[in-house]
This record gives C-alpha cells, structure tokens and sequence, in this order.
C-alpha cells in the first residue's frame, strides 16, 4: 500500500501532506502532557513490531503493494492520537531509510496508513466492544485496511499522471485489501487479546472489555 514518486500529481502530493500534517499536529496537540507510566514504552514496542511486519510486502496490480499495516492494532493499544504518531514514525523512516514509498507520496501514504487505518480501526473497536471484544478487534482490522487501501486506490485513481483509471485502481486495491484484510483482522484480533490478557493495565480501554 505504500505508493512509490512518480504515481501522484504534485497538486495531490501537496493536498494529502496538508491533510495528514493537520491531522499529526492536531494528534500530537491532543497528547501534550498525556504520555506517562508504562505507555511510553510501548509505543516504542509497538512502532517496532509493526515495523518490522510492514517490511514483508508483495505486489498487487497497479504498482503498489499489499502487507500487513497494523494501523487498527497501533490504535487500539495505544489509542487514536498516539496510535497515529507511532505509525507516522514507522512510514517516515521506511520511506527515508529504505525507500519503501515515495518521498512525494508520504503524505499520502501516511493518510491511508496512519490516519484511515489507526482512527477506522480504533472507532470500530469502541463502536462494537462492549457487543463481543473479538469481533470488534476482527473488524477492526479488517475494515481499518480495507478502507486505507481504498483511500490510496482513490488518490491513484484522481492522478492523471498514473496509468490507470479511477475505477480500476478503487477496484485493486479493494478487492485486493478486501480479501488481505481477513488476515489482518485475524492477526488484529489474536494480538490484541493476547496483550489483554496478560498486560491489561498497558491498554487504555475500559476494565469491562477486558473481563
């Protein structure tokens, strides 16, 4: 899902770096004082672990790329706004350090990744926890990804500069996405109880989610 140079046009490269950095300055704002106790350290756990996950891609139709995002799971362990900077860092230093994504494409990639994603996946958690924990963190998952991949199947497809049509990059993405997804989500969920359960204090979600 990382989108390479040369696939946007400027004036859209420009427009999602205004996006995405409003939505980091404003994340970054909402945090100021917040970070305290055993959340600090896993931010780092977490950017880490998702760091090394995002780094195992294959290719998909079009010239982009499907692999785990972990944009659900950074939001719900760490909540929305720390959730987005942690995966804000990973993205950053994939494209500057590994050339995985343009450097004109990052705010893009970063709105689908770390904004689509992260606050997609943390609103269904808190939508449907309370109903069944697993299926809210399965959906999650699934649908935080699907729905960041069809974010870059569209900023593709208003490109004039890429070679294929609207239709046909919404289409890839999220049928390809779509159906990654469920792997996702699967993943998703396993982690996330698998933290609950053995450090539920390190999570900032509300002590019946956990019972």
């Amino acid at each position: 899902m990382h989108i390479p140079d040369g696939f946007m046009d400027l004036w859209i490269c420009a427009v999602m770096y205004i996006i995405s950095a409003v939505v980091i300055v404003y994340s970054a704002r909402k945090l100021k004082g917040k970070l305290e106790g055993p959340q600090v350290p896993l931010i780092g756990m977490v950017a880490a672990g998702i760091f090394a996950a995002q780094m195992l891609n294959w290719p998909i139709p079009g010239g982009t790329s499907a692999h785990f995002v972990g944009g659900a799971i950074a939001g719900i362990l760490l909540g929305p706004y720390a959730g987005c900077l942690s995966m804000v860092s990973v993205l950053t230093i994939q494209c500057l350090v590994f050339g995985d994504g343009g450097i004109t494409a990052l705010g893009a990639n970063i709105f689908s990744m770390a904004i689509v994603d992260v606050f997609v996946g943390y609103w269904i958690f808190t939508a449907l926890r309370q109903r069944n924990l697993d299926v809210s963190l399965f959906l999650a998952g699934w649908i935080g990804i699907w729905l960041g991949a069809t974010a870059t199947g569209v900023v593709l497809g208003v490109s004039s500069v890429f070679a294929y049509g609207f239709v046909t990059t919404v289409s890839v993405m999220g049928i390809w996405h779509g159906a990654l997804g469920i792997i996702e989500g699967i993943i998703s969920m396993l982690a996330i109880k698998f933290v609950l359960d053995r450090q539920p204090d390190l999570i900032p979600v509300p002590k019946e989610v956990v019972a």
